[in-house]
Formats: structure tokens, sequence, C-alpha cells
């Protein structure tokens, strides 16, 4: 099955949409890898030599593959497939997907196909959209700023619902009988941190001595976050809580409201929301300067373009 999934993955990545249906049941789309290194007489071929560190690992008519091309090759692949399968299990495939891309660019420059009119054009509208990318980017990034950061960072907190957390702790069985023993165990004076560490189902809770932390809601299955929800600081479930995972015995810690993560924290997510406001930020004051004259399909009829609507508000951020 990996084996299938890899091919699949690495002709995707090579050849695009060719492969695109094979590739769609098992992982999700990525953008397509870099073209193989061109043949002599093309434009890239007199690149500088390859660094000491980066070996040959395969000869193609006496054109060099290195590693380092193996490697971009492998961080092309969608994520899935690369948990899936490691780049040494890997290697043989995508190396073989490398010599095939050289033939066949050999192939395509040997019947001098970089000059035909379709490959121009396909290169005119890459070099178009990378244009465009490179100029959002260069306006972003004259834009972005710290203080720009901690402004949309307080737009978004603010944003965020004012929601009720609670901290619990549970320790999760089997049966209800072994609920009720350890809740009879409880109310006559057993430590609840140490029976929830010595649990058996639930031994990633186990380990914090069934410590869930702080948790809405919506963040728990109904049956459990109604019976915590319902509880005060301090108080142990009276009756054990049934849910899909089994039986839970809870103890409530803490209840407060929400808290917004520190900035430091979703640093990242706040620059990418602030980046989508900044890049319809150009694209508007691009509008604003321009002439735009639009016709219908038949080219006769005027017709009035409706702007593409602003980047949609922000979710909160999320703590990581």
């Amino acid at each position: 099955m990996y084996v299938k999934m890899l091919r699949a993955a690495l002709l995707t990545a090579a050849f695009g949409s060719l492969a695109g249906t094979a590739l769609a049941a098992d992982t999700p789309a990525k953008a397509a890898a870099p073209a193989a290194a061109p043949a002599a007489g093309s434009p890239a071929a007199s690149a500088p030599a390859q660094a000491a560190d980066d070996p040959v690992v395969a000869r193609v008519n006496g054109k060099e593959i290195h590693r380092s091309e193996v490697l971009a090759e492998y961080s092309q692949l969608p994520a899935q497939t690369q948990q899936q399968i490691h780049l040494n299990e890997a290697y043989p495939r995508v190396l073989e997907n490398l010599v095939t891309a050289r033939l066949l660019t050999d192939a395509g420059y040997k019947d001098k196909l970089q000059d035909s009119k379709e490959v121009k054009t396909e290169l005119k509208h890459a070099e178009e959209r990378f244009v465009q990318q490179a100029y959002i980017r260069k306006q972003v990034d004259s834009r972005m700023n710290e203080a720009l950061l901690k402004k949309k960072y307080d737009e978004m907190v603010k944003a965020m619902p004012a929601e009720d957390e609670v901290r619990a702790r549970h320790i999760l069985v089997k049966t209800k009988e072994e609920a009720d023993a350890l809740i009879k165990q409880i109310q006559g004076g057993a430590d609840f941190a140490k029976l929830a560490s010595e649990q058996q189902i639930d031994k990633n809770s186990a380990a914090s001595a069934g410590d869930l932390g702080y948790f809405t809601k919506g963040d728990m299955v109904a049956p459990f976050a109604d019976a915590a929800f319902a509880m005060k600081p301090g108080e142990v479930s009276k009756t054990p809580v049934k849910t899909d995972f089994g039986w839970h015995v809870i103890k409530v810690e803490d209840r407060r409201k929400r808290q917004a993560p520190p900035f430091e924290q979703v640093k990242g997510q706040v620059a990418q929301a602030e980046a989508q406001d900044l890049a319809a930020q150009v694209v508007e004051e691009l509008r604003k300067g321009a002439k735009v004259e639009a016709f219908d399909i038949t080219g006769k009829q005027a017709i009035s373009l409706t702007p593409p609507p602003a980047a949609a508000k922000p979710a909160a951020p999320a703590k990581q």
C-alpha cells in the first residue's frame, strides 16, 4: 500500500494533474515539485558546482543527480506521506522519479520544445504568477511590523467569546462497579491524584495524576462536559459518568473565564492573519488606482465587476 501511495505522490509532485486522480484517495494535494535540473544549453545549466558534502547519487547519460535533489524532491511530498514513509524507505522511488524527470527533460530539450509556443506560453503564465506572489510578499513584508501584530493580536483576543473553563482530573475505568468503588474510596479519604496516577486505561492522563488541564464545555464529549461544568471546585462526582470511552470519576479543581494565549505563543498565527489583511489592502489600493473595463462573455456588453470580498475576520488565536 505504501509503495503505491509513494509512487502516486511522486508522480503528482513531478507531473501535477497528470497523476492527481491517483493520489487524491490517499493524500492531500500539494504544490508540484521544482523542475528537474535542465539539460546542457539551458539557462540554468551553468549553475555553481555542488558542495563537497552533496554527493552524486546517480548519473543519467553522464549528467549528475545529487543528494540535495533527492532531499528537495522528498520534501515536496505531502506531509502525510512523509510521516508514513521515511526517507530511507522512499529513497529508491524518489531517485527513480528524478531519473525519469531527467530523461524527459533531456528529451524535451533535444526536441527543442523549450522554443515551442506551448512551453513559452506556460512559462509566461508561470512567470506572471511568480511576479504576482513576489509583489504581494514584498508589499506585505514592507508593511508588517511588531506594532501591527500586537494590534491584530488585541483585536483577535477582543473577539474571543467569554467562555467558562474548568480544570479537572479524572479516572477512567471499564465498569460502573469499578467507578463506584473508587468514589467510595475517595469519600473515605483516599487521595484522588494518587488513584488517578494508577489508572490503567488513560495512561496519558495517569502520567499527570489525571489532570486534564483547562477546557471549555465544547472541548469534551457531552456527558463528561455536562457533569464537570455542573460541579464546583474541589467537588468529586457523586456518581460515575458514562461516555463511549468508559466510566469516569471526575474531580473539578478550578473554574475560570477562558484565558487568551500569550502573544509570543501565537505570534505565527497572528502574522498569518495580518498578512491576509495586508494583501487585501494591497489589491484594494491597486484597484483604486486602475482603470478597469469589463465586458460580458460575448465581449460586447459592459458589466460591473464586484471586487473580491475583504478577508474574513480571523478566528481567535488558538493555544498551541
